[in-house]
């Protein structure tokens, strides 16, 4: 393995009993789901998933869409304020598994410090709802937070995207749409993205070399290949490392782990980024595992990731536009 797994998560990992991954069952994966959720509120759980900041207030709101409603988690700073940066945010899980509160350690203080209002949408899962309903969802959850902006006394001019695992290929996808839509995202960050959904996925280096990571096994991302996707799918419609034209992205921090065997889709997309004239930063956290910023409690390198989320956020989002100063500005370009 090229880095070194924490010593929490490998005791975690030892008390565990993963699924067979390679022969489950869509309805197993549905209690997989549900099992995930009881433990993730156990008192066990909270210590793995961390407290969320005590400086956010944390809410669930209903967002309408056209034939189906999403719940979102949101996140506010506790002393409030108008016109904040707006994040939108999704979680991993390979779109078969995860929720939001999963990441409230790290979203909670992204919205407390940055300060912003962070909205994560809890989009539709396989094998339910197979894709491209979860891009779908992202899609049109951004879109419509965006113009009820106002309604979350965000400022629809500053917005970043956020995702983990396959939250990340949901947030690069929307990324590469807003440009399309005229949507002002001034930064996207990725964490231990999965951003290729083709068959090549088990032929990068690391998907061999980090095969014994206790997080992201190759048989669990073998099952996530054959539940989300349909057979008759492209899954270079939704493997952003594939994707035709990257040109006019937003700045983009790529967070690789040195011991997942996706570690390599997060280079490929980076060096892509670069080539397009995207400001790409790539960081690489040996000493963790995939989705270890939903298990801060296991994984000291999670505090030094949240930072540097924090810091690129900042960076590129507490700027407000003239335009917004003086009242006129659009969510979208004409």
């Amino acid at each position: 393995m090229r880095g070194k797994v924490p010593l929490g998560v490998r005791i975690l990992s030892a008390l565990s009993t993963e699924p067979d991954w390679d022969s489950i069952t869509p309805a197993q994966v549905i209690e997989v789901r549900e099992a995930q959720h009881r433990k993730r509120r156990s008192a066990l759980g909270k210590i793995v998933t961390g407290r969320p900041d005590r400086g956010a207030l944390i809410t669930t709101h209903t967002l309408p869409l056209p034939g189906r409603r999403l719940s979102a988690r949101v996140y506010r700073p506790a002393q409030g304020g108008s016109a904040l940066p707006l994040i939108v945010a999704f979680h991993g899980g390979g779109l078969i598994l995860g929720a939001p509160d999963q990441d409230d350690w790290l979203l909670s203080h992204l919205a407390a410090e940055c300060p912003a209002v962070v909205v994560s949408v809890d989009y539709r899962l396989a094998p339910e709802h197979p894709v491209p309903a979860p891009v779908e969802d992202a899609y049109d959850s951004v879109s419509h937070i965006v113009d009820e902006a106002a309604r979350w006394e965000a400022d629809p001019t500053r917005i970043a995207l956020l995702g983990a695992s396959a939250g990340a290929t949901l947030a690069a996808l929307t990324a590469i749409r807003a440009v399309e839509l005229g949507l002002p995202v001034r930064a996207q960050v990725l964490i231990n993205p999965q951003l290729d959904w083709t068959e090549r996925v088990f032929e990068y280096p690391s998907f061999t070399e980090n095969a014994d990571s206790p997080t992201a096994t190759p048989a669990n991302c073998r099952a996530v290949q054959r539940i989300a996707l349909p057979e008759s799918f492209d899954p270079r419609a939704i493997s952003p490392v594939h994707s035709d034209d990257l040109a006019g992205l937003a700045p983009t921090l790529v967070q690789a782990v040195g011991t997942d065997p996706l570690e390599d889709q997060a280079p490929a997309y980076a060096e892509r980024l670069r080539h397009a004239g995207v400001e790409a930063t790539l960081t690489r956290y040996p000493e963790a595992v995939h989705a270890f910023l939903s298990m801060p409690g296991l994984v000291p390198a999670a505090r030094p990731a949240r930072a540097e989320i924090l810091a690129f956020l900042r960076r590129h989002l507490l700027e407000r536009s003239d335009s917004v100063a003086t009242g006129t500005a659009k969510a979208r370009r004409p």
